[in-house]
């Protein structure tokens, strides 16, 4: 898999792109066939955000935002909501099914 960083307006130190790469890496084995990531780090002013796009055939693109003051939060908070999409996106057919019949 093919992940891409960008970074606007910021210094983005070695260690902490491979942790976005594991943490991206982890998540994506989750998904069939993922082809790529694009990692958006941007700093403005004192607001820190790192963006996570990840494409996969035959699936919507899923976007997971994090802010905070520093990128190590951001980054933990963003993977933290690509996971959970990822958690929602493959359940079985069946328990989504009883999910909606619930409400």
């Amino acid at each position: 898999m093919e992940i891409v960083f960008h970074s606007h307006h910021a210094t983005i130190s070695d260690r902490m792109q491979l942790r976005a790469r594991r943490g991206v890496d982890k998540i994506a084995q989750r998904l069939n066939r993922a082809i790529d990531a694009i990692i958006r780090f941007e700093q403005d002013g004192p607001i820190r955000r790192v963006e996570i796009v990840l494409h996969a055939p035959q699936h919507r693109n899923l976007i997971a935002e994090g802010t905070s003051k520093f990128f190590g939060p951001a980054l933990a908070d963003a993977l933290g909501r690509l996971e959970e999409q990822v958690r929602k996106y493959k359940r079985p057919a069946r328990e989504r099914a009883r999910r909606l019949a619930r409400v």
